[in-house]
């Protein structure tokens, strides 16, 4: 058979045996038929004679036009599925993305807002009623506290401190961490207190519906959208909250050590990305202030 027949021939196993969605096949079809002009032009008629190093080779070519980290690492996995294939139809002994990852790629920064955008996010007037004090009061606390969402909806009356001004929550791998309330959060979440209790709230729920349940996730980050759009006319959702009060902190202390305490990060090179966008922000302020650094609008 040719390479295009067993190509096909597996395909053909992913429909009809793995039952695999018609979405998924042609990922892999897509993939996959990256591999046969590729045996052509290097003189590749049989699988067998398909190495790691022509592989590799590949792959550089597919870094070089462009192609992302996760389409190669895509590409790597279709050809591990399409050898296992081969060897149990007995048409190869070996696999030649054994081993072989994708390049890494480029990190993506988060999407923050900068202090002033928070500032007009959360200094808003806020009318005096059950959902908008409520709303109020979840917003202070993800800015003042860096809580994940799932941290947020999770939260207790019991593990809320506001004398103190503090909160414990747990977060990842079901690890508990203290976290200080600002003063903002505190006078936002007084407010909103007692109008929870209005609702007989069925458990401690900080954060709860008109109807007394504990506010979901998604509602969560529904509240958050809608005060994005309202304040700030931007799509704005609970991790940019939690990433703005992350950079902003290092921003003022430079402690990346006490900014990872605070966000729960077991790993500290999981908080050093936001010394990137710090370093992303004092780039920008050289390179419009520094007057060697200015380039010259317009050229004669």
């Amino acid at each position: 058979m040719t390479l295009a027949a067993d190509l096909d021939a597996y395909l053909e196993h992913l429909r009809s045996e793995r039952q695999v969605s018609p979405h998924t096949l042609d990922g892999y079809r897509r993939d996959l038929n990256r591999l046969l002009p590729f045996c052509e032009q290097n003189g590749l008629s049989a699988w067998e004679a398909l190495k790691a190093p022509h592989l590799r080779q590949l792959i550089a070519r597919q870094h070089r036009d462009g192609q992302s980290s996760r389409s190669i690492a895509r590409l790597l996995s279709a050809v591990r599925g399409l050898y296992a294939y081969l060897a149990s139809e007995g048409l190869c002994q070996h696999d030649p993305a054994a081993g072989l990852s994708a390049p890494k790629g480029e990190r993506l920064l988060p999407r923050l807002l900068d202090i002033d955008r928070a500032m007009q996010l959360l200094d808003g007037g806020v009318e005096d009623d059950f959902i908008a004090l409520r709303d109020q009061a979840l917003l202070e606390l993800f800015y003042s506290s860096g809580l994940r969402l799932s941290e947020l909806t999770g939260l207790d009356l019991s593990r809320l401190d506001l004398d103190e001004g503090l909160v414990q929550v747990f977060g990842k791998g079901s690890k508990t961490r203290i976290l200080p309330v600002g003063r903002k959060a505190r006078e936002a979440l007084r407010a909103w207190l007692p109008l929870r209790a209005l609702a007989n709230p069925a458990d401690e729920a900080v954060f709860v519906s008109r109807q007394g349940r504990r506010l979901t996730p998604r509602a969560v980050q529904l509240r958050v959208r809608q005060a994005g759009v309202r304040e700030l006319g931007q799509h704005l959702h609970p991790h940019m909250l939690r990433h703005s009060f992350a950079s902003h902190m290092l921003e003022s202390s430079q402690d990346l050590r006490a900014v990872q305490e605070l966000l729960g990060h077991a790993d500290i090179g999981t908080t050093q990305i936001y010394t990137h966008l710090d370093f992303q922000h004092l780039a920008k302020v050289y390179d419009q202030a520094h007057p060697r650094a200015r380039r010259k609008q317009d050229d004669d």
